[in-house]
């Protein structure tokens, strides 16, 4: 639990944010590979850098009571995060995952743990009535991201905790898009959330980085002795620039969801653009359920323009908006899912999903909305074919 009322509070303040040593009020870097030790079995703090680091222990408690666990773990990456986490199961083990996840947690499931006998399925976990009916015995563990990545589909987080905890296995929810300012899984019901603090939590496109939070000091001990055992940590400079990241998460998301919700009313009104996902409008699917368990709709946008426009010349067209990997930066950036973050994902699949070649990706920024509502508007006219 935090120790402030309000989470604006507990961005800039939670966890160790205070050198006990000096009383500076920004943590140090602490960059060091190793600790001397005063003496043969005294058990010291910290011994070496990558089974503990303070730089590192201090963004690990702020994102475990931002998020409201027991305790948090940073990792180099996004994905050495996911994979960490899948390391928890077992050959013969089954995860469901969501329809159009994040491709890479996609291809990790598809391509390497499936080597060690660990499978998945990928099921529609908004219809929680035919997801409770697909747990079987080797199934154990359900991921989910709401909203998804990427046609932003919501799916009910507790109903899914909910069905995990009646068949005893655990519910993972990938909190990349929304992050603790907006939803708290393990508020929930989830067992364990997973981060890409690449996006909104560092916010600035300079630091590469992922994080989980855990619900139970069981889930903890396991965690830890995985992160400790194959070493994708997260190297002190860059867990302090998460810190960094973090503090002005509150801000920044409050002028990047204001600057979504206008972008996503206009490409619906607009006359070149054919469908609009976005979970904060009223007709969006899910808009009720995500009303429920989240601040807001987020400032994740995908549309796909109509037939009578070329895709690259979109792109091309583009002078403010970045055609780019990534997100949650305070630069909007646009990607073409289909060619870029879920060309792992077979072709079949992807049309079976809804993620069409048609369709964009759009990462809302901090910019001033008329230009980045304009820098669309052009682009979109540039690419008319008819």
């Amino acid at each position: 639990m935090s120790s402030y009322q309000n989470i604006e509070s507990a961005l800039i303040h939670g966890g160790n944010t205070t050198d006990k040593h000096t009383g500076a009020v920004n943590v140090p870097i602490y960059q060091t590979s190793t600790y001397r030790q005063t003496g043969l079995g005294e058990n010291p703090e910290w011994e070496y850098s990558r089974t503990g680091n303070p730089t590192r222990a201090a963004l690990e408690a702020l994102i475990a009571e931002l998020e409201t666990g027991t305790a948090g773990f940073a990792f180099a990456s996004g994905m050495a995060a996911i994979t960490a986490v899948l390391s928890l199961f077992e050959s013969g083990d089954k995860v469901i995952i969501s329809s159009n996840v994040y491709g890479g947690t996609f291809r990790v499931l598809d391509k390497v743990f499936k080597n060690f006998d660990i499978t998945y399925s990928i099921e529609d976990t908004t219809d929680i009535d035919a997801l409770d009916k697909k747990i079987t015995p080797d199934v154990k563990a359900i991921l989910v991201e709401s909203p998804a990545n990427l046609l932003l589909t919501i799916t009910d987080i507790k109903a899914v905790s909910d069905i995990a905890k009646k068949h005893g296995i655990l519910s993972i929810v990938d909190n990349t898009f929304m992050t603790p300012y907006l939803q708290r899984p393990i508020e929930l019901g989830a067992d364990i959330v997973i981060h890409s603090g690449t996006k909104y939590l560092g916010g600035h496109s300079d630091v590469v980085s992922g994080l989980v939070v855990v619900n139970s000091k069981e889930l903890a001990e396991r965690i830890a002795f995985i992160q400790n055992s194959t070493g994708g940590v997260l190297a002190p400079f860059d867990s302090f620039l998460l810190i960094r990241g973090i503090k002005t998460l509150g801000v920044r998301m409050d002028r990047h969801v204001e600057n979504a919700v206008k972008a996503a009313k206009h490409l619906k009104k607009h006359s070149g653009v054919k469908n609009v996902y976005y979970p904060g409008l009223p007709d969006a699917q899910g808009y009720e359920v995500n009303k429920g368990q989240a601040k807001n709709g987020g400032a994740m946008i995908s549309f796909e323009l109509k037939e009578n426009h070329d895709i690259k010349k979109f792109f091309k067209s583009l002078r403010l908006v970045a055609l780019a990997e990534s997100l949650g930066g305070v630069e909007s950036l646009v990607c073409h899912p289909a060619s870029m973050t879920h060309a792992s994902i077979p072709y079949e699949i992807r049309q079976r999903v809804g993620i069409t070649d048609g369709l964009i990706r759009l990462s809302v920024g901090i910019e001033n909305i008329d230009d980045i509502i304009s820098d669309l508007d052009n682009a979109i006219k540039e690419s008319e074919t008819l």
